[in-house]
């Protein structure tokens, strides 16, 4: 298998003798209120924004009652290249993918990543539905609206299937997320919650049946973070009772909140959205990596106004040392993991703990 830093070096090759900056700067969609998303369209690629991803986080359980993390995001970017550019070698799209097994023997992630331009039949992201090819990981929707993945890190191998259990969730306003105090800094976000997991996940060369229930977050947007923001946390939760938790709050360098929100959807299908003054993560505990020295608040209570009434989710890591540090591909540090609550299960990520998160 091809190590990651292979990878890096063929894409630092590529981008510097076929990335030369465009004389024109491009000009990418704004993210507004109003457009109505449509499926199977919206499960697909958007080229034409700056960037996107399918994030995908769970919990496995092994035969023998092992629980388990995993993450498997794909993203596409669009670089500031010239589109119009007719050679096949110009990297008009970049596609960039990165996975994470979380197993409680280990004590750390295990993860890894692949980086390519789009083409060749190599790195694809269809523009129709769901089908992301990226060298030998994949990421597909069926025609019978599940999804199946594959991915095989130096440590560890996943081939699961993830079969939708509820419409999706449409986030903000029927999309239209916000993400900061200006309009346009949003995205179009939306959410598969409570997707029902089989397959097999390999660790030491040892292949393990596996079940479990994921998240699929799915966004796209063409601007980035606030200036005055350094980071993030972000939760989703699939509850026992079927309900579904999104929360997000986008942090200043003091740690207050530029920006927060999420929803939440009940059993019964009720959706309520929440805004800024409606969520609030409290730090209950925090970790510090001795890797990277980074100082995380691992346990957090998460409070919600609902209605007028709290309601509040104490949120408690499968094991601390859940951070990814992907520097070496020129990504952050964070930390992102499995985490308990009662009455569900779901994944926390924290960003621009160790520095200012750099978009």
């Amino acid at each position: 298998m091809r190590s990651l830093r292979i990878v890096l070096l063929g894409l630092a090759v590529m981008l510097g003798a076929a990335a030369a900056p465009s004389p024109v700067a491009p000009v990418y969609p704004v993210v507004k209120a109003g457009p109505v998303l449509s499926f199977p369209r919206d499960h697909g690629a958007h080229p034409d924004y700056r960037t996107e991803w399918w994030y995908v986080t769970g919990w496995l359980k092994t035969a023998d009652g092992q629980d388990l993390g995993f993450q498997v995001t794909f993203f596409r970017t669009r670089p500031a290249v010239d589109q119009a550019n007719p050679s096949a070698f110009s990297p008009k799209q970049i596609l960039f993918a990165h996975a994470a097994l979380s197993d409680p023997k280990l004590g750390r992630l295990s993860h890894d990543q692949r980086v390519a331009r789009q083409g060749f039949g190599l790195a694809e992201a269809s523009a129709t539905d769901t089908h992301i090819v990226l060298d030998d990981w994949t990421l597909i929707r069926g025609g019978d609206g599940r999804y199946t993945t594959h991915v095989a890190g130096q440590d560890f191998v996943l081939d699961l299937t993830l079969a939708p259990s509820q419409p999706p969730l449409l986030q903000g306003q029927a999309g239209y997320s916000r993400k900061g105090p200006k309009p346009a800094q949003a995205s179009y976000y939306y959410t598969l919650p409570h997707l029902k997991v089989t397959g097999l996940a390999t660790r030491a060369g040892k292949p393990a049946r596996v079940t479990g229930e994921a998240w699929l977050d799915r966004e796209w947007s063409s601007t980035l973070l606030d200036p005055a923001a350094v980071g993030w946390d972000w939760t989703g939760l699939n509850l026992d009772d079927g309900s579904a938790l999104t929360a997000f709050q986008v942090r200043d360098a003091a740690g207050k909140a530029l920006w927060a929100g999420g929803s939440l959807r009940a059993a019964d299908g009720t959706l309520t959205h929440l805004g800024p003054g409606e969520v609030a993560f409290a730090t209950d505990r925090r970790w510090k990596s001795p890797r990277t020295g980074a100082d995380y608040p691992v346990g957090r209570t998460l409070s919600l106004k609902l209605g007028g009434a709290m309601r509040a989710f104490k949120l408690t890591p499968l094991f601390d040392d859940q951070e990814l540090d992907s520097r070496r591909g020129g990504g952050p540090v964070y930390w992102e993991g499995a985490v308990r609550t009662g009455g569900g299960r779901g994944y926390l990520e924290l960003t621009g703990y160790l520095s200012p998160l750099k978009m």
